[in-house]
């Protein structure tokens, strides 16, 4: 979610040449989970771009339905699926990925409690200034959305990765604050947020890999 549709469509380019290249560089299939969300955020902020040109007019309203559509099944439904599991995928511990095991059920609960608002047409968004005004279209939403941050927050926390522990705990503290600014109508910088999130990814997976290629190989029989 950004501040303006040409705000979404720039970072939505940046951001999925990031996870482009954070899929070429994956070490393990267990990172590829990880190294897909950036590419997962940098479509979703394409996808937001043509959600308001729909709403504004500048295409048809069918298209801006559609794009808004998809926009809220990605954030409601995938996003909340997609980031415990893919922080637990990189998780090399047995111990580890079991503890982390709990949040990808949290999550899988959230998706399926906000599901009904897209499929009854009840979820949707219209612009209000400097962001896109959403609704998940279920009335239980506001109960559901402390759930949501703590599947999607607290498994960074919860990292054996140094990198994406300390992230996790800046990511509190930028949910708190842009969420903030958003409840108070001010201004959308999730997508900056969007961004920055893939490059620790990116660097996440680059550091994975440089460790896989220092390994010695075991040497034959």
């Amino acid at each position: 979610m950004c501040f303006s549709p040409e705000a979404d469509l720039v970072t939505g380019i940046v951001v999925s040449g990031i996870g482009v290249d954070a899929l070429r560089r994956v070490p393990h299939r267990r990172f590829l989970p990880l190294a897909a969300l950036p590419l997962l955020l940098g479509l979703h902020q394409v996808i937001e771009a043509f959600a308001w040109w729909g709403m504004r007019g500048d295409l048809p309203r069918q298209v801006g339905d559609t794009a808004t559509w998809v926009y809220l099944a990605i954030a409601l439904v995938v996003v909340p699926v997609s980031v415990p599991a893919a922080i637990r995928s990189a998780e090399s511990d047995p111990g580890r990925r079991g503890r982390l095991l709990p949040f990808v059920v949290l999550g899988v609960a959230v998706a399926v409690a906000l599901l009904p608002g897209l499929m009854n047409s009840g979820a949707g968004g219209e612009v209000a200034c400097r962001y896109i005004a959403y609704a998940a279209g279920v009335p239980y939403a506001g109960y559901v959305l402390p759930f949501y941050v703590v599947a999607t927050c607290a498994p960074l926390l919860l990292s054996g990765s140094k990198r994406l522990a300390l992230f996790g705990a800046a990511n509190v503290v930028a949910v708190a604050l842009l969420g903030g600014l958003l409840a108070r109508g001010v201004i959308s910088l999730w997508c900056v947020w969007a961004a920055a999130s893939s490059v620790v990814i990116h660097l996440e997976v680059r550091a994975a890999a440089r460790r896989r290629e220092q390994v010695p190989a075991r040497a034959p029989g």
